[in-house]
């Protein structure tokens, strides 16, 4: 590791055995560990008979923590970039990190590893493109917003979910996309791992019995095909994108994209509106 090099490196999502070879090798060498919470990389390093000097770095200190780091590998050092769980980036702290390393002409290097959406979709038996979204939306508005927009997509849209709020993001989902298939994946990895596939109503009914409930990840199947759009939810996702500054020429694209329905069906349908 003769050239500094900030490392993105996944750690497991529940089996500690997931971990790379390679992720191995990069956290036995760097000079100096960035993570969210230095209790819990130090249990994964511990595990495996690795002793680095540790550097907090959670979203709340990602400014004054990226500054300090940009200045150690500029001072010639290697970092190591993790999170709790998972890949850096992926609804975890990072991208101003990355950006201010890139902005010097720092070296960077992403490993791969695991990852509970690519597990979950693989899971589920959904077949086609997927997009994920973070988190699933907490206010009322961005819920419906979201909702509309994987009512008319024929994407499969995956989300993280707290346990806390699975009940009530199945219920909201239930209301607008009950006939529509959806995999919950809960504790992937990990000894009670389990794949639920059903409806919304029904998952919500299979998840009742249950005491506790580890991280979820939830797969939500896109629409067969543009005949199953109705026309009333793609004048409101149209407007929606009005709303937020598109030009008709980016909604035709978006709408396109977004439902795999003709472009000239879309485009009538746009000229047509209010």
């Amino acid at each position: 590791m003769a050239e500094p090099t900030l490392y993105i490196v996944p750690t497991p999502i529940g089996n500690l055995r997931d971990i790379t070879l390679r992720a191995l090798d990069v956290l036995q060498q760097v000079d100096l560990i960035a993570c969210e919470d230095t209790r819990h990389t130090l249990k994964l390093l511990s595990h495996f008979g690795i002793s680095k000097p540790l550097v907090s770095y959670e979203k709340f200190s990602e400014v004054r923590k990226s500054a300090y780091l940009v200045e150690q590998l500029e001072s010639g050092k290697s970092i190591a970039l993790v999170s709790d769980a998972g890949t850096p980036m992926v609804s975890d702290p990072g991208c101003v990190m990355i950006a201010k390393v890139r902005d010097k002409g720092i070296r960077i290097e992403a490993l791969p590893g695991p990852s509970a959406i690519i597990a979950a979709q693989s899971a589920s038996g959904f077949d086609g493109p997927f997009r994920f979204i973070g988190f699933f939306p907490r206010n009322k508005g961005s819920i419906n917003r979201e909702l509309l927009r994987i009512k008319v997509s024929q994407d499969n849209t995956i989300f993280f979910e707290s346990p806390r709020r699975i009940s009530e993001t199945l219920t909201s989902i239930n209301e607008v996309l009950a006939d529509r298939l959806i995999c919950l994946a809960r504790e992937i990895s990990k000894i009670h791992e389990e794949y639920m596939v059903g409806y919304a109503l029904d998952v919500h009914e299979r998840l009742q019995p249950l005491e506790s409930i580890g991280e979820i990840t939830v797969i939500i199947k896109g629409t067969d095909q543009c005949d199953d759009v109705d026309e009333a939810l793609l004048v409101m996702r149209a407007r929606e994108l009005l709303d937020s500054g598109c030009s008709k020429k980016d909604i035709l694209h978006v709408l396109s994209q977004e439902t795999g329905c003709k472009r000239n069906d879309i485009y009538e349908m746009l000229i047509n509106m209010d």
